[in-house]
């Protein structure tokens, strides 16, 4: 996997996406004081990028459970156990 472009607000996530359309999107849930669940939304609500997000946190899934539940996101990742063959897991899943 390449890393095509990292962001540090919701608004830059949006235009990278439109410019890179990336593969895969991974979204921290915590983005400061930007929802990465709103975030996700916005992403997967905009058909043209069309990119399946991967919501990642370095709080369990279980205490991120109903959020997740709500979310659009094709899957959860605790940063701990975020890889390369993880990504592909839960895409291959979806």
């Amino acid at each position: 996997m390449t890393v095509a472009g990292v962001a540090s607000t919701g608004a830059d996530a949006l235009r990278q996406a439109d410019t890179l359309r990336p593969d895969v999107v991974l979204v921290d849930v915590s983005l400061g004081g930007e929802s990465g669940f709103e975030l996700a939304r916005r992403l997967v609500a905009d058909d043209v990028r069309g990119a399946p997000v991967i919501l990642i946190s370095t709080l369990s899934e279980a205490d991120l459970a109903d959020a997740i539940a709500l979310s659009p996101a094709v899957g959860f990742l605790a940063k701990s156990e975020l890889s390369a063959d993880a990504v592909r897991g839960l895409l291959d899943g979806s």
